[in-house]
């Protein structure tokens, strides 16, 4: 996706919860553009931390949390590699744990679970140079620059319950809301 193809993004409707029979946030947002947006789910795993979500969890050492690996995808172009990390207290037993598709998506599938996300999650944003791997998924030439976008959401109840990762090649313009004082 070029930066004359850009669009304003929000991050709430990837927050919120989908009803029955609706269509995932990306799709929907991808659609709503004249695109088709889709995904792939590479991987469903058990794993140990990286820092930043460790010390969001609270992990103690060597415990593990739960990872959703995918793939996503613009007219069937790579755009995004998306990793998403779950508490394992709460994902293991769950769809967030097994190698398929969530109906409605992990959001949906937390809310049922009692795990409502909060309005505002800390997003921190970077620039890097992609690794050979994720080069190799996004259809990269090496060195190429990318942009790392990570959300930390807690539930409303105030659990760290997902932690997301996603690594783009896109151009990324979003608004932010004012919270009142």
């Amino acid at each position: 996706m070029g930066s004359n193809d850009a669009w304003m993004g929000e991050a709430q409707p990837y927050l919120a919860p989908r009803r029955a029979g609706e269509r995932d946030a990306w799709s929907t947002e991808a659609a709503a553009h004249g695109r088709r947006g889709s995904q792939r789910l590479l991987a469903v795993e058990e794993v140990a931390p990286p820092p930043p979500v460790r010390d969001f969890f609270g992990t103690e050492p060597g415990e593990t949390v739960v990872v959703r690996r995918r793939l996503i995808l613009l007219d069937d172009e790579p755009v995004e590699l998306a990793d998403s990390y779950y508490p394992t207290h709460i994902a293991r037993g769950t769809r967030l744990a097994e190698h398929r598709k969530i109906p409605g998506g992990a959001v949906t599938l937390l809310a049922a679970l009692g795990f409502s996300p909060e309005d505002d999650p800390l997003e921190d944003l970077h620039a890097t140079t992609a690794t050979t791997s994720q080069c190799t998924a996004l259809g990269l030439p090496s060195g190429a620059p990318v942009l790392v976008l990570t959300r930390f959401a807690m539930s409303t109840t105030g659990e760290p319950m997902e932690v997301s990762v996603m690594t783009m090649t896109r151009h990324l313009q979003y608004r932010q809301r004012k919270q009142a004082v």
